[in-house]
């Protein structure tokens, strides 16, 4: 149960739904056509640890989000399904609800609903697969038992056809959607000390590393800052898209200041040369849980993400990413380095081990259903 259940702050409720955040934080977006329900959240649930869902019956959307991970994956990249090997480190699901964008680098995706169709139905890599598969996964679905929870969740808009209720696709999403808005996590170390006015639940090297974090120094907030440590947050006061997606020096092949072929970031959506190498900031709400570190899993610990930005990127000596990314001439001027004592350092590593919400971790209601 999360603290503000606990007398200091209570769930906010709106039309039916109790958002289980502190009192007065913003309520997230939601579309108009979907609106949240304790029901959809439910259904959503099911079907987010269902392997029916695949087309093989092998994966469901929490073979590649485990919630002790912060719906996260403890692997460089993914493998879908079929065994297709993704380029991209499966993002944390964490107050997605509150994400202005989704997935690491398109900022046209801003629905999750939309999102949701990518591991899905994609075939290119291969997740869920379930293009060419449709009615058969469908058909998984339409069992009296599912039936009576979409009737529940979706009273008008589960569809008659030919006289019988059918499942759809749109309802399922809608579904997902909901289980996802429901991740909420602000039930840390840092939520107690900052907004309970709780002075001892940070010990003194995490508040020192707290300060570090937050100063004109490292410059860490000006990417990861606010309430949900990421600029891509968007909520009922804040509906300004701040542009989230940066180029931190991780490659500079070849000395040209490009990112390998194979993932070169929003560019790929804009076909702006400017935007090569830019990637959305994550939440760090939960890091230290979520290793490895990167769109693309390149970085394996927290000390060593600690270790690059020091160095203000990262230089690659050798191999076919070969390059010095510090030297990458479209990196963010946030990414200037810094130099820390051994004591701040492990002031800063014990402030983001601070940002970790255990109750989050192993709460039943996110579990799979028994």
């Amino acid at each position: 149960m999360g603290f503000w259940l606990t007398g200091c702050g209570k769930n906010q409720e709106v039309e039916g739904y109790q958002w289980p955040i502190i009192d007065g934080f913003p309520k997230p977006q939601v579309p108009a056509d979907n609106p949240m329900s304790a029901e959809k959240v439910s259904l959503g649930r099911m079907l987010f640890y269902d392997k029916n869902l695949s087309a093989n019956q092998t994966q469901s959307c929490a073979s590649c989000h485990l919630q002790e991970y912060a719906f996260a994956e403890p692997l460089a990249t993914s493998v879908g399904s079929t065994g297709d090997i993704h380029r991209r480190n499966a993002p944390a699901l964490v107050n997605i609800a509150y994400n202005k964008t989704l997935t690491w680098a398109h900022d046209g995706l801003t629905s999750i609903e939309l999102q949701l169709l990518l591991p899905m139905f994609s075939e290119s890599p291969v997740e869920l697969g379930i293009t060419n598969h449709e009615q058969e996964v469908l058909a998984r679905f339409q069992t009296p038992a599912y039936r009576a929870l979409f009737r529940q969740a979706f009273p008008d808009d589960f569809s008659f056809i030919f006289g019988s209720e059918e499942v759809s696709f749109d309802l399922i999403t809608k579904a997902l959607a909901s289980f996802v808005r429901s991740l909420i996590s602000f039930d840390s170390p840092f939520d107690h000390y900052a907004y309970w006015r709780d002075d001892s639940a940070l010990p003194e090297e995490a508040i020192r590393g707290m300060n570090l974090f937050f100063s004109e120094r490292l410059e860490c907030h000006h990417c990861h800052g606010g309430f949900n440590f990421t600029q891509s947050t968007g909520h009922e006061k804040q509906l300004i898209d701040r542009r989230p997606f940066h180029n931190i020096g991780l490659y500079n092949v070849d000395g040209a200041s490009l990112y390998p072929v194979e993932d070169n970031g929003l560019a790929e959506i804009s076909t702006l040369s400017a935007d090569n190498g830019r990637f959305r900031a994550p939440t760090l709400r939960n890091v230290a849980v979520t290793a490895p570190y990167m769109h693309d899993g390149s970085i394996k610990t927290l000390e060593q993400v600690i270790d690059f930005y020091a160095d203000g990127g990262r230089n690659i000596i050798q191999g076919p990413y070969r390059g010095d990314g510090r030297k990458n001439i479209l990196k963010s001027p946030f990414m200037k380095g810094f130099t820390l004592t051994t004591r701040e350092r492990h002031d800063l590593l014990a402030f983001l081990h601070s940002l970790t919400d255990k109750a989050f971790l192993t709460a039943p209601e996110h579990a799979a259903p028994e």
